[in-house]
């Protein structure tokens, strides 16, 4: 009987032990990623544009609360980028969480990212099961841009947002037709990347999120689950797919559980130039 309470006893903190390196690892300040992406036809005499891309917030508790997405908002604007992007997912409602927030509370930290070409945001699944009529009144009331297959330019930059594929509500041709409205170099933000083998065009950059770059991760480094239909093609970082460019961020929040294990939350600092 001794021995197996002193067996008991072990697992037990081992378990808690590695419950708590996960938590740890999810509520961590995200890795800032660089990339430079190279853009044939960069406009002449045009400065280089820095793009920060966030995705996933998945405002929640235990491990994101507000207060804590706005800690982040003001640590990101140190950071100087032109413009920035949110690839969605911007709630959760995961069973494990221990408060759900309101859509007003979710928006609220938002306010406090900064950038001289603005923040431009398309939803995701989550958004769209959560509240989209909400999300879509109170993004713009915040002062941020919401592109559901639409497109804006800012700087030099042609930004088209297609709306999230996950729930059936993207439309890519309808957001190409937007951004032929405009001139310049084209990118394109989504919530999923497995938009991109259906893209009839390429562009600049793909800028994505939805997959936590799997969130857990097996110690020898495999995925142990995927959210994207296409594996590792898709599942994380910056890849060239076809002579496409494809950032995928590993996002901010959790979906599911809050815990993280080899694939820590992440903000992709892009630069386009010539």
């Amino acid at each position: 009987m001794l021995i197996f309470r002193r067996v008991a006893f072990w697992v037990f903190l081992a378990l808690g032990l590695l419950l708590a390196r996960g938590y740890w690892n999810a509520t961590r300040d995200p890795i800032v990623r660089t990339a430079y992406v190279k853009v044939a036809d960069w406009p002449t005499g045009a400065p280089p544009v820095r793009m920060l891309l966030l995705s996933d917030i998945h405002v929640s508790g235990p491990e994101m609360p507000p207060a804590r997405m706005a800690e982040i908002a003001r640590k990101l604007n140190a950071l100087k980028p032109d413009l920035i992007l949110i690839a969605g997912d911007l709630v959760s409602t995961k069973r494990l969480a221990t408060h759900i927030y309101t859509t007003a509370e979710v928006v609220a930290p938002l306010r406090a990212l900064h950038a001289p070409l603005g923040v431009v945001v398309t939803l995701g699944n989550h958004d769209h099961w959560y509240d989209e009529a909400g999300f879509r009144r109170a993004l713009p009331e915040a002062g941020l841009t919401l592109l559901a297959n639409q497109a804006v330019k800012r700087g030099p930059l042609v930004i088209g947002g297609v709306d999230d594929d996950f729930t059936g509500h993207a439309d890519i041709q309808a957001t190409i037709a937007a951004m032929d409205a405009f001139d310049g170099p084209r990118i394109l933000l989504t919530h999923s990347p497995d938009i991109v083998p259906a893209l009839p065009i390429r562009v600049a950059a793909v800028l994505a999120g939805h997959t936590h770059c799997s969130q857990i991760q097996w110690p020898w480094g495999k995925p142990l689950v995927y959210s994207t239909r296409y594996g590792d093609r898709f599942n994380c970082g910056f890849k060239r797919d076809r002579g496409q460019t494809v950032i995928v961020s590993a996002g901010l929040g959790t979906s599911v559980i809050w815990l993280r294990y080899g694939a820590p939350p992440d903000v992709w600092l892009v630069t386009l130039g010539p």
